[in-house]
């Protein structure tokens, strides 16, 4: 124990008050541990989309609630890459195996992992992959970056894993290889669980519960050079469902869609920083450092 005062005698009496110091000791430690804090929360991390494939042709009925039958686009695959403070984090993760160009048209198809090449990086680079939601063509590359941790909602994980398959009719779009892959990822201590909405998941990456385009989305606010920006993924599709404020077709609830897109106009710093899930014009509002890649900025 340390007394509350001492004393010691060089040509003048001084008299040391601990109680005085102590309290000089712990505001320093508070004031670092404060500037810590907003350090982190201000973490300014470089954002890329990276396009990996086409797929034409596809009807904007199915994706703009009230599009004109007749009118196609010809839509981007895309994955996004946050990069900075010693992480390489992914927005998704694509897809690539083969039965899925069985049923699909795919066209100018890079591997998710191959397309990292683009900007200098490896599949082994990857950090941090949040999955948005289980849709196979954003879930189904999750198992080709082996040192990365798979975030995902709780409840996306729980449902698919278990109630969804008590239907025919609940399941839509989920692969379930890919629910498999994800459950013996969990097994393997590799799966981060989002509890929630606004969970800050990593210093300046924060997921928020999307609109019911599955049980349980979820989309990603980052804190870059611009301010924050916001990758909503298939929570608004194209930017003319956030211009027209008209929802995604595919939503298991519509109301819930156009929420989570008024919310998305407060959370980002400006309007066009919210980036959808697959218009190709993200990468004509963008510059292209490289082909096929946009830097968000």
């Amino acid at each position: 124990m340390l007394p509350e005062t001492f004393s010691y005698t060089s040509g003048n009496f001084v008299t040391f008050h601990f109680r005085e110091l102590m309290k000089i000791i712990r505001l320093t430690l508070l004031c670092a541990m404060a500037i810590t804090a907003v350090a982190q929360s201000k973490s300014n991390y470089e954002i890329y989309a990276i396009r990996y494939a086409t797929i034409p042709d596809f009807p904007v009925s199915d994706l703009v609630a009230d599009a004109e039958p007749g009118r196609k686009l010809d839509i981007a695959m895309m994955i996004w890459l946050v990069r900075g403070n010693g992480r390489n984090i992914l927005v998704d993760s694509g897809f690539y195996h083969d039965r899925f160009f069985k049923d699909w048209q795919v066209k100018d198809f890079t591997k998710p992992s191959d397309a990292l090449g683009r900007i200098g990086l490896k599949p082994e680079d990857i950090t941090d992959v949040i999955i948005t939601h289980m849709h196979w063509d954003h879930a189904d590359g999750m198992d080709l970056f082996p040192n990365a941790r798979i975030w995902i909602q709780k409840d996306e994980l729980q449902y698919y894993a278990g109630q969804a398959w008590q239907s025919k009719d609940t399941h839509g779009g989920i692969d379930e290889e890919d629910v498999l892959t994800l459950v013996k990822l969990n097994t393997q201590g590799r799966v981060g669980l989002v509890d929630g909405d606004a969970q800050q998941i990593i210093p300046g990456v924060t997921c928020y519960t999307g609109g019911k385009h599955t049980f349980q989305s979820q989309y990603v606010g980052v804190q870059a050079a611009a301010g924050t920006v916001v990758l909503a993924s298939d929570n608004m599709y194209l930017y003319e469902n956030l211009e027209r404020r008209v929802p995604i077709a595919a939503t298991l609830d519509a109301a819930s869609n156009l929420r989570a897109q008024d919310r998305m106009k407060q959370i980002a710093t400006r309007p066009d920083l919210i980036v959808p899930g697959h218009d190709p014009a993200v990468f004509a509002k963008f510059p292209n450092p490289v082909p096929r890649v946009a830097k968000i900025q």
